[in-house]
């Protein structure tokens, strides 16, 4: 499934993921490939995102936010305060402030 988490500064992900999970209202929960389609609102938290390998991605300045999970090099964490989750077509878009 294609993810990208956008701010109002930047992009800060925009990637192919196989699975995430974030910070919903009744707590976290994970989309997975194939997930039917899903509005969601997002709480302050953590968003964790699931990727093949980091090969492809690029962790500089602008997408300072983002790091990798201490335990994993796979799993990419990046804190938000709130945002919105948009899902269709595994493609999911991340309004996240």
């Amino acid at each position: 499934m294609y993810l990208e988490i956008v701010t109002p500064e930047a992009i800060l992900f925009s990637s192919e993921v196989d699975l995430f999970s974030a910070p919903g209202i009744d707590g976290e929960f994970q989309i997975l490939n194939n997930h039917a389609p899903i509005v969601s609102n997002l709480v302050d938290g953590e968003i964790k995102i699931h990727v093949h390998n980091q090969d492809h991605l690029v962790l500089d300045d602008l997408h300072g936010k983002l790091e990798s999970h201490i335990d994993d090099d796979k799993v990419l964490t990046l804190k938000i305060n709130s945002g919105t989750l948009e899902l269709n077509d595994n493609k999911a878009i991340i309004l996240a402030d």
